[in-house]
């Protein structure tokens, strides 16, 4: 459904009812939906990837986590191992992503790799009522993190749509929060939508079609703070446990993870740093959480609303913040981004969400 004037003011009033809604809000029975730091996780995950239909020499690409913040997420290592081919962890030039790439001759008889990555992660939550000295950017990663990707976008009917949501901000901290409001309010969640979604945002507004998934609508918020000067990026990982407080649509619900993958999004502010955001997950929690397709007054759905600008939790880790990723030694073009694995054979790129051509299974356990 394309924007105008009309849906913007009520989205506008909507915006400033939710700022005003209490500081913690109860997300199912009587747990609160607060991320507290402080305690440490370790998980081990484990990748596994089979080639069905190897044609000449073949090689695989998994993302494995790369990406550190020493206050939420810190990766240990990885132990890779392949059938009949040659293995080694990559860094993808020019980016935060590392790829365990593997290499099987043509006629190679057994196709298979395995990787195990341990990582540590804690819940994360801003008091954005108390900026931070310390909380400063480089020229160079400010000009990295507001630049425009192929997917993400920041002219046009970004730069529009961006100053439309924004309007009447009088600081940076506000102009986020109202970007971050305007995802909540003006899109929705598309169970539809193959793995994670595409995240091309320009396409999204041109045809006023704002459903998606994570990829998509977190993009969204990406580009529209971009577009605002805000320095902003998407973080690509995998959800690896439950939900401590009771939603189930915001966990990993068992130790099979194949298709947990979720990306989140931070936006820089001076002088907070970094804000994680997830106005994604706000939709998500809105259609599936049971019984489905709730309202955004309901307390599960508010919760969240509140919580996920500021905070998240730790059951979560991320993999990398790449965009536009040339794979080492990939014949292939560049990739969106880098979430899942990726294999190709002398055919060509295989489609890693078609399990007949690429078979993958990823696990994640929590170490005691």
């Amino acid at each position: 459904m394309p924007i105008d004037r009309r849906d913007f003011l009520k989205t506008a009033a909507a915006s400033s009812l939710t700022v005003a809604l209490p500081l913690v809000l109860r997300a199912a029975g009587n747990v609160p939906f607060a991320p507290t730091p402080g305690r440490w996780r370790k998980f081990e995950l484990t990748t596994r990837v089979e080639i069905l239909k190897p044609e000449g020499a073949v090689r695989a690409w998994i993302p494995v986590p790369a990406f550190e913040a020493s206050d939420w997420v810190r990766p240990h290592g990885h132990r890779p191992h392949a059938e009949g081919g040659s293995v080694s962890i990559k860094r993808v030039n020019g980016s935060t992503a590392d790829a365990m790439m593997v290499e099987w001759p043509a006629g190679a008889k057994s196709l298979v790799a395995e990787v195990r990555s341990e990582i540590s992660s804690q819940d994360r939550a801003l008091d954005l009522a108390k900026p931070s000295a310390a909380a400063r950017l480089s020229e160079s990663d400010r000009r990295h993190y507001t630049a425009p990707t192929k997917l993400i976008t920041t002219d046009g009917l970004v730069a529009e749509t961006a100053l439309k949501a924004t309007a009447g901000a009088t600081d940076d901290l506000e102009k986020a929060r109202r970007i971050y409001e305007w995802i909540v309010a003006n899109t929705f969640r598309d169970p539809k939508v193959r793995g994670c979604g595409i995240g091309d945002i320009s396409s999204m507004l041109k045809t006023g079609n704002l459903s998606g998934k994570c990829a998509d609508l977190n993009a969204l918020f990406v580009g529209l703070c971009r577009a605002s000067g805000l320095p902003a990026r998407d973080l690509y990982g995998i959800r690896v446990a439950p939900s401590r407080f009771g939603y189930k649509s915001l966990g990993a619900n068992s130790e099979t993870v194949t298709k947990a993958q979720h990306c989140r999004a931070e936006v820089f502010v001076t002088p907070f740093g970094w804000i994680p955001a997830d106005p994604a997950d706000v939709r998500k929690v809105v259609l599936e959480e049971p019984p489905g397709n709730l309202a955004l007054d309901d307390p599960k759905v508010a919760a969240a609303h509140r919580t996920l600008f500021g905070a998240w939790e730790g059951n979560w880790i991320a993999f990398n913040d790449a965009h536009d990723v040339a794979l080492p030694g990939s014949a292939g073009a560049p990739l969106g981004f880098f979430m899942y694995p990726q294999a190709e054979t002398s055919a060509g790129r295989l489609d890693p969400l078609d399990p007949d051509q690429f078979k993958y299974t990823i696990t994640a356990k929590e170490i005691v």
